[in-house]
């Protein structure tokens, strides 16, 4: 469980008091409802298990089972001040498709999602000549949620073709709390995930 916490305290910082937010792949709610006590928010979920939709609806969280990969059409242009997709870009089969939507709803967009080009998981590959099993990927690769593999510069470069601005960018370990110069110097290499904040460029 602790895993699927990892950045909530990024994201709670970067949402204005009273927003409009929408949360996607919002599990079992604790998100949306901190949220809710500490920003006043106007939140709904989306979460595709019915377990979890369950757990939000237990939480007087207004949630509905859907899957983000058959697309938001229901939802008009700027429906939302923030869209939130934490841990959860990588697990779509669409995430180009998926990217675009987001933009479209949502005045901005909260994503992270684990960075595959931290350097334990490149010195996993490169030696060991598997994929990594660890605190930072805790499956093996056939049960793995993770179907698209990405990295921080990966994310970076898909601002440029799908034309939207990085209004703010963090890479973080979950094993550190500390601030690292080196990291902020080479996140790519040294950062366990990426945060970043966007915006659709008119």
């Amino acid at each position: 469980m602790k895993y699927q916490r990892i950045g909530y305290d990024l994201v709670i910082n970067e949402i204005d008091k009273g927003s409009k937010v929408l949360d996607l792949g919002c599990g079992d709610g604790v998100l949306l409802e901190m949220l809710q006590d500490e920003k006043d928010v106007k939140g709904s979920g989306v979460e595709i298990s019915e377990e979890g939709v369950t757990m939000c609806v237990e939480k007087g969280l207004y949630c509905y089972q859907g899957d983000i990969d058959e697309g938001l059409s229901d939802y008009l242009d700027n429906s939302f001040d923030f869209v939130i997709i934490n841990q959860t870009i990588q697990n779509t089969k669409r995430p180009d498709h998926v990217i675009e939507e987001v933009l479209r709803i949502g005045r901005r967009v909260i994503l992270s999602f684990p960075n595959f080009g931290y350097i334990s998981t490149r010195f996993s590959l490169l030696l060991l000549g598997r994929m990594p099993v660890n605190r930072l990927l805790p499956y093996e690769w056939y049960e793995s949620p993770n179907i698209h593999l990405l990295t921080i510069k990966d994310f970076r470069n898909m601002s440029k073709k799908f034309r939207f601005r990085i209004v703010r960018e963090k890479g973080f370990c979950f094993t550190s709390g500390k601030k690292s110069r080196i990291r902020r110097l080479i996140p790519n290499l040294f950062s366990q995930y990426g945060f970043f904040v966007i915006e659709k460029i008119s």
